[in-house]
């Protein structure tokens, strides 16, 4: 009996972590960093465009798996973004390295697949986290 709860822990454990999301809280606070949460249209940013309310590229939204009817009607559509950021963050959390928490999300989000790795990114977490986020957002 003992050998089956053991089981049932560590199995719910892993499918916690293969189920683990950005949560809506943290998505709020990236959308407030980036845009102030609005459909503020695109900016020339860093060798190409960032669009809507999360400043998506072009290239996030492709490795989002291209929702929307478009990439700039996507960027500039609140439910259809954050669908984007959460399949984004689906897609590379578990090959960064990094735990499955609002810091390392805001940090790939900012710096790319494993950009919670690079210190570079750890300005961009501080201002996510004044917000009112946290690590466990």
């Amino acid at each position: 009996m003992q050998h089956l709860l053991r089981f049932i822990v560590i199995l719910t454990t892993v499918l916690t972590f293969c189920e683990a999301t950005i949560s809506s809280a943290c998505l709020r606070c990236i959308c407030n960093v980036e845009s102030g949460c609005r459909p503020i249209g695109c900016r020339y940013d860093v060798y190409s465009y960032s669009c809507g309310y999360f400043q998506i590229k072009e290239e996030y939204w492709e490795d989002c798996g291209r929702p929307g009817t478009s990439y700039k009607a996507c960027a500039n559509d609140y439910t259809c973004a954050s669908n984007c950021v959460r399949a984004y963050m689906k897609r590379y959390i578990g090959s960064s390295g990094c735990p499955a928490n609002c810091e390392s999300y805001a940090r790939i989000h900012n710096g790319g697949p494993r950009g919670c790795r690079y210190p570079s990114t750890l300005s961009y977490w501080e201002k996510v986290h004044q917000q009112g986020c946290n690590v466990n957002s």
